[in-house]
């Protein structure tokens, strides 16, 4: 595994990557197709925050998905003991997942299990005119669109989407429907439940 460190306005030090290298080793035992492991170090300058002004981010990248982590301390080291865990209890949870899926007792799968119960989305196209926006010259306030990204993408299930979602650690994944052939959003809810929005035109 390639291991890549770097700081954003933070000097690394030999000593902290060599530190970095031996933590992200235990990762290897359940995941030998990590091909990189991207560390961040973030110090946040408002000395409000000397509680958690250290971050160190994680990134993952597999021959399957990526799969991210992030945590804040008052050092990096504790920052990174964090991080490092969480990323383990992820690898972890991915290696029990595969090896549920593909023994004799696969479960229902989340689709199976919620078909019935997804509601039907909202619209979400409006159009400029049914809002209040003044479009006639150019607008410099908050609220613009500052990064666009593009990915590439393989049809999957809504189970696959829900298993790169919490990989990744976001609260929701954009994803092609591989039941459908639509562009469908799993996300989060309260507790431990999901919902699934789907384009209809």
């Amino acid at each position: 595994m390639e291991i890549v460190v770097r700081g954003r306005n933070v000097e690394v030090p030999d000593h902290y990557r060599q530190h970095v290298a031996e933590k992200l080793a235990r990762i290897e035992r359940y995941d030998d197709r990590i091909l990189r492991a991207d560390v961040e170090l973030l110090h946040e300058k408002n000395p409000r925050q000397s509680e958690i002004c250290q971050r160190v981010e994680i990134t993952c990248r597999t021959r399957g998905p990526v799969v991210r982590a992030e945590a804040c301390a008052a050092d990096f080291y504790k920052a990174l003991d964090s991080a490092v865990d969480r990323l383990e209890r992820k690898f972890r949870q991915a290696a029990d997942r595969r090896r549920v899926h593909h023994g004799r007792h696969t479960p229902k799968s989340v689709a199976a299990a919620t078909g019935a119960l997804v509601e039907p989305p909202p619209s979400v196209g409006v159009a400029l005119a049914e809002l209040d926006v003044d479009d006639s010259g150019p607008y410099d306030g908050p609220g613009q669109v500052v990064r666009e990204k593009e990915h590439p993408a393989k049809p999957m299930t809504i189970d696959q989407a829900l298993f790169e979602m919490e990989l990744v650690g976001h609260d929701f994944f954009l994803f092609a429907d591989a039941d459908s052939g639509r562009a469908s959003v799993v996300y989060r809810r309260k507790g431990y439940d999901y919902g699934v929005i789907r384009l209809v035109e």
